[in-house]
């Protein structure tokens, strides 16, 4: 149907907007000297010197916990990242959804050039989503950042666990910015962490992880610090941070795709809602759709920068575990709940935001 006032079929007008590409698909060199001297800089006596959780390999940076390789990332975002106007931030405590979210917003912002439905050329059909919306800690400790971000063509789409804290203001106070956030009930969180740890640290006991969550020195600890910048930052401007919760998303994925279209800018046309493209994004971005797909059933290691975003047993694989809500009953007792669930609310109390 033709726009009344410009005759613009919607079509037209969506596939003629810019669409994100797959970071992976971006050729740079081995090196980047614009990050080269924070690196040097945060090398060594810089990053011992910070106070550590050596069981799980975390430094305290500016009141936040984070692993020790990411401090040097950290540093430079801060001192030399510069967001381009369109610029989109996913950010999330680790194992909160963030792999779905890479997936949804990717494809919700790039279905004029790759419809969800009959695109047998879709990124997210050749490439995990990890390798199309790029991590920023891991990519500029890798020396990389600069050189990466710089040769991606706007829009961009880039992913964090930074705390909002600790964000450069060129993104924290950048009204041509946007940033979505998606959290996860503390309790599956800290399961989900642990499996995926073990691939790394299969002596990792379940108890060490858990300590540190309620002494808030887990990592991207404390939790409750991390949920209430973003939460308190969608409340003073919900037009640049919009505020998910994965529960919400697992039971209503479609109305949230089309709140997340919205808040992007993109919002689906009357043509797309009856043509059921909110739902098409979902069906593509669906746990068992990603999960079964041959990229995402190890590490093809046919991206360059592979490396960057996966170390060690960090495969393709590692990124689907069951993606469901609840799974903490099967390994929490009873008490162990209870105590964590006390510590967040104790922490919350009064922000207007709970997880019960």
């Amino acid at each position: 149907m033709a726009n009344a006032a410009t005759g613009t079929d919607p079509a037209t007008v969506l596939s003629a907007l810019p669409a994100p590409v797959p970071f992976k698909d971006v050729v740079v060199g081995d090196g980047d000297d614009a990050d080269a001297s924070v690196l040097e800089e945060c090398a060594g006596a810089a990053v011992s010197a910070l106070p550590s959780n050596p069981k799980l390999f975390l430094r305290r940076y500016l009141g936040t916990w984070v692993l020790e390789t990411w401090v040097p990332g950290i540093v430079a975002i801060q001192r030399g990242f510069a967001p381009r106007r369109g610029d989109v931030v996913l950010a999330s405590p680790p194992k909160c959804g963030t792999t779905w979210l890479k997936a949804l917003a990717f494809a919700t912002m790039a279905r004029g050039a790759h419809p969800p439905a009959g695109d047998p050329g879709h990124p997210l059909l050749r490439a995990n989503p990890h390798d199309c919306v790029p991590f920023m800690e891991r990519l500029f400790a890798a020396g990389l950042g600069s050189k990466v971000m710089d040769a991606l063509p706007s829009p961009r789409l880039m992913a964090t666990h930074m705390h909002h804290s600790i964000l450069p203001a060129s993104i924290a106070e950048n009204p041509d910015c946007k940033i979505v956030y998606i959290c996860r009930d503390p309790k599956d969180m800290l399961i989900s962490m642990w499996h995926f740890s073990r691939r790394i640290r299969p002596d990792l006991a379940f108890s060490d992880l858990f300590e540190a969550a309620c002494e808030g020195s887990c990592l991207s600890g404390p939790i409750w610090d991390h949920v209430l910048g973003y939460w308190n930052a969608s409340k003073a401007s919900p037009e640049r941070v919009l505020f998910l919760r994965y529960e919400e998303m697992l039971r209503d994925p479609v109305g949230n795709v089309v709140k997340l279209s919205q808040f992007l800018g993109r919002p689906f046309s009357p043509a797309e809602a009856e043509a059921g493209v909110a739902m098409d994004v979902v069906r593509l971005c669906s746990f068992q759709k990603l999960k079964d797909l041959e990229v995402n059933r190890a590490d093809s290691g046919s991206s360059p920068l592979g490396g960057v975003i996966r170390e060690g047993a960090f495969v393709n694989s590692s990124y689907f575990r069951r993606g469901e809500a609840g799974d903490w009953a099967n390994h929490m007792t009873p008490e162990m709940a209870r105590r964590l669930d006390a510590a967040m609310e104790e922490r919350l109390r009064g922000s207007g935001f709970s997880f019960s």
